[in-house]
């Protein structure tokens, strides 16, 4: 457990085993949604392990493979001996059936959208909820006869098993998905399996994380002195905002301004923290430092580390200086713990704060709140007062505008790209779509293309506009902009930004994307 990051073990502990589901992190976000905390775990995690977790519940996702492919995702057999209740969801829903003894078979007509669903017997799962009801499918193999013991509790037209259930066996399965709207009852019967099946109190809530984590802060760092490495984006913000509240005038926040920020972002970050917070704030001016160790290099994961390692460098001057300060505070949420690579996630790519850190760093780090979700983080942060235009800003990464410059950083591109995304926010913001959106930015690619402006031919960069919308960036989909708002957007840019000729749009979704180019 990193120091100062909340301890679960405080809290009742509902696994969820990824079978490589697209829905794997949604189904942890509406168990925790039930105020229960939820981890995920790879499918390779044995009993033995599951043990050592001591939960009190698992659920095993969907997935898209076939449990009689040569190849088809497991799990460790004795994981269904343990006694611990087990809700198996689509593709989980079959590997307990094939692997207690039923019977799965390739279906002729696939499941995919809404489908009718029918309780045909009694349910912990389906109580109190109606006899026919829509629920959501997406697979092609069912359950087509439950292992010896499992009573069949719902079926639809192509599923005669939809549900079933071993009680004295604590063992759930359900063919459709739950977790998502289009289940319209779906978050009841995970409340049934949490609250009834598992025992689960429902104590993850947004007062308790702040109460476990300010006890695990002062726990921690003691009377030390801490530092805080500070952007004024809402993660860092409400990381600091719970360890000023654990430790007080022990913390010390430094904003570094590294020349990768968005306009005007250094002054603000000043205004907010030392007039409303009123937090120790030092500002360091790094941008000479960080452009001269990003010279020449084009490669996005090489970028991310030069960017972690210089901040840790930076922290660790400072830290010198401010009564030799020996702890870091991160707002390191678990999205990008997961995108960044860890035993129970293959990596998408480096964070800064998490795959971009030296190995050599000097400072222990504070981590609040490394195991929540974005949506959770702005609940905290609502819950510690922290000013709405904060709390609700959209998400902004760590490295800034380096992994938005395809291609080198320089001083020249910086400029271009930070009037190039004022200005889409300016229009956003104008069109009221700012808080319906995930993220809206630009990037700059570089390249340059052939254009015509005043009679006259050009040879300058193209901008590339990026808007989606999201719960949580773990999946996105691109947002559909009306064409007057992209069209402002696009006619500023080209006029008002010198060095840039054209603009395109991005649509592609996350995923296969992902929502910053690099």
């Amino acid at each position: 457990m990193t120091a100062g990051q909340a301890s679960t073990g405080d809290f009742d502990k509902v696994l969820v085993v990824d079978f490589g589901a697209q829905y794997a992190q949604l189904i942890a976000r509406r168990v925790r949604e039930a105020h229960v905390f939820s981890e995920i775990v790879p499918r390779t995690i044995t009993a033995a392990e599951v043990r050592e977790h001591d939960p009190v519940g698992i659920i095993l996702s969907g997935g898209p493979a076939s449990v009689y492919a040569d190849d088809a995702y497991e799990i460790d057999p004795e994981i269904l001996s343990l006694g611990i209740p087990t809700l198996g969801i689509c593709y989980g829903h079959q590997v307990i059936a094939d692997g207690l003894g039923g019977e799965v078979v390739r279906n002729d007509v696939a499941e995919y959208g809404r489908a009718d669903l029918k309780v045909t017997g009694s349910s912990l799962l389906l109580r109190g909820l109606p006899e026919e009801q829509v629920v959501w499918m997406s697979h092609r193999d069912a359950v087509s006869a439950p292992p010896h013991g499992f009573a069949v509790t719902a079926a639809t037209a192509d599923s005669p098993v939809a549900a079933m259930e071993d009680r004295e066996r604590h063992i759930y399965g359900v063919q459709f998905h739950p977790e998502v709207v289009h289940t319209v009852r779906g978050q009841e019967m995970l409340k049934h399996f949490l609250y009834e099946a598992c025992r689960a109190r429902p104590l993850w809530t947004h007062a308790g994380i702040i109460e476990q984590s300010v006890d695990a802060v002062r726990s921690s760092v003691g009377d030390g002195t801490v530092i805080c490495g500070l952007s004024g984006g809402v993660d860092s913000s409400v990381a600091a905002a719970l360890v000023h509240k654990a430790i007080g005038d022990q913390l010390v926040c430094v904003f570094v301004d590294h020349g990768l920020l968005r306009k005007d972002e250094g002054v603000q970050v000043e205004d907010t923290f030392r007039s409303s917070f009123h937090m120790n704030l030092i500002h360091v001016q790094a941008e000479d430092r960080f452009l001269s160790a990003l010279a020449g290099v084009t490669e996005p994961e090489q970028k991310r580390k030069i960017i972690g390692e210089t901040f840790i460098r930076v922290f660790e001057e400072v830290a010198t200086e401010v009564s030799d300060a020996r702890f870091l505070v991160q707002g390191t949420l678990y999205p990008d713990v997961i995108e960044s690579g860890t035993a129970d996630a293959a990596k998408i790519k480096s964070h800064h704060n998490v795959g971009g850190l030296p190995e050599d760093m000097e400072l222990s780090l504070i981590e609040p709140l490394r195991d929540l979700f974005k949506d959770e983080v702005r609940a905290v942060g609502e819950e510690l007062g922290i000013p709405e235009e904060i709390v609700w800003r959209q998400p902004f990464p760590g490295p800034g505008l380096a992994v938005r410059i395809v291609g080198e950083v320089t001083k020249e591109r910086l400029d271009i790209l930070r009037a190039a995304d004022a200005i889409v926010l300016e229009e956003v913001q104008r069109a009221g779509l700012y808080t319906e959106l995930w993220q809206s930015f630009a990037i700059l690619p570089a390249i340059r293309s052939v254009g015509v402006q005043g009679d006259g031919r050009t040879y300058a960069y193209p901008i590339i506009i990026r808007a989606v919308t999201s719960e949580d960036a773990m999946t996105a989909d691109w947002a559909r902009l009306p064409y007057e708002v992209l069209e402002r957007i696009s006619s500023r840019v080209i006029n008002e930004v010198p060095g840039v000729n054209r603009v395109a749009y991005d649509i592609s979704s996350k995923p296969p994307a992902t929502i910053e180019w690099e």
